[in-house]
C-alpha cells in the first residue's frame, strides 16, 4: 500500500475554514448539475496546505454528500430509470473498486507528478461538457442502446471516478447519452445515481485504508449536500458562462501551479 496512512494534523484559520465552506458549497453545486465539483475541492485543498494524494482522498470524502443532493434533486428522472440503473450497478462499482485500489497502490509522489495532467483532462472534459450537451440533444431520438460500449464506458468512467473524481460525471453524460435512447434529462438523473454509487464506493475504501484530513472533510461536508441540490435543481438550464469559466482558469491555474511547483 502507498504510504497514505500517515497521520498528519493541521491547524486551519477561519479564512482556511470559510475558503473549505464554500469549495464544499460549489463542488456541490457542480456536481449535482453535471459533474466536475473536484475542480474546485481539490485546488482549495491545496491551497490550504494539504499534500496532493491526500487532497485528493479528501476531496471525495468532503463533497460526498453533494451526490446525496443530486439524486434527490433529479428524483423525478431516477424514479424513470430503475431498470437501466439496476443492469448498470455492478459495472460502476466493479470499476470504483478498482479505481480505488489502483490510488491506495500509487506512491503520494507519482500520484502528484499525475495530479496536473488528470486536472487538466478533466478541465478538457468539463469545458466540452456544453458541447456535449448540445449534440446529445440534437441526437436523442432514434438512437439504439450500444450494450458493450455502455457497460465498458460506464466501467472506464468509475475507474477514473474513483481514482481522481473530476470530470466523473461529464464522463458518464457521454457514455450514457451516447449508448442510450434516452431523454437527456433522464441521462442526466442516471448519471447522479452512478455518480453517487462511484464515489460511495471510494469513500469506503478511503475511510478504511488512507488518510483523510477529516477536519476539512467535515467543513465541506454540509454544504456540499446543499450545493448538490441547488445544483440539480438549477441542471435543466444551460450552465452561466460566468461560473464555468471561473471553474475552468481555477482548475487550469492549479495544473499549472503543480506542473512547475
Amino acid at each position: 500500500m502507498a504510504p497514505t496512512t500517515v497521520s498528519m494534523v493541521m491547524t486551519l484559520s477561519g479564512g482556511q475554514e470559510l475558503l473549505l465552506v464554500l469549495a464544499g458549497l460549489g463542488a456541490g453545486v457542480v456536481n449535482g448539475a453535471a459533474g466536475g465539483g473536484t475542480l474546485i475541492s481539490f485546488p482549495a485543498l491545496l491551497a490550504v496546505g494539504y499534500p496532493a494524494l491526500t487532497a485528493n482522498v479528501t476531496s471525495t470524502v468532503g463533497i460526498w454528500p453533494g451526490y446525496l443532493g443530486g439524486v434527490a434533486g433529479f428524483r423525478r428522472e431516477v424514479a424513470q430509470q430503475g431498470d437501466q440503473l439496476r443492469r448498470l450497478v455492478g459495472t460502476a462499482v466493479g470499476g470504483a473498486v478498482l479505481g480505488g485500489v489502483l490510488l491506495l497502490t500509487t506512491p503520494s509522489g507519482d500520484f502528484r507528478s499525475l495530479a496536473p495532467f488528470l486536472l487538466l483532462f478533466s478541465c478538457l472534459l468539463f469545458g466540452a461538457q456544453p458541447w456535449l450537451a448540445s449534440r446529445l440533444r440534437v441526437s436523442e431520438s432514434g438512437r439504439r442502446s450500444h450494450v458493450v460500449f455502455l457497460h465498458g464506458g460506464c466501467f472506464l468512467a468509475s475507474v477514473y471516478g474513483s481514482y481522481f473524481g473530476a470530470g466523473l460525471g461529464v464522463v458518464l453524460l457521454a457514455v450514457l447519452g451516447l449508448a442510450t435512447s434516452e431523454p437527456l434529462a433522464r441521462v442526466n438523473g442516471l448519471r447522479s445515481v452512478l455518480s453517487l454509487i462511484v464515489n460511495t464506493v471510494a469513500l469506503v475504501i478511503f475511510v478504511a485504508h488512507a488518510h483523510v484530513a477529516w477536519g476539512a472533510a467535515g467543513l465541506m461536508d454540509g454544504s456540499a449536500l446543499v450545493g448538490g441540490y441547488i445544483g440539480a435543481r438549477v441542471a435543466r438550464r444551460a450552465p452561466t458562462v460566468v461560473l464555468r469559466s471561473v471553474i475552468l482558469v481555477l482548475g487550469l491555474v492549479t495544473a499549472v501551479y503543480l506542473l512547475v511547483d
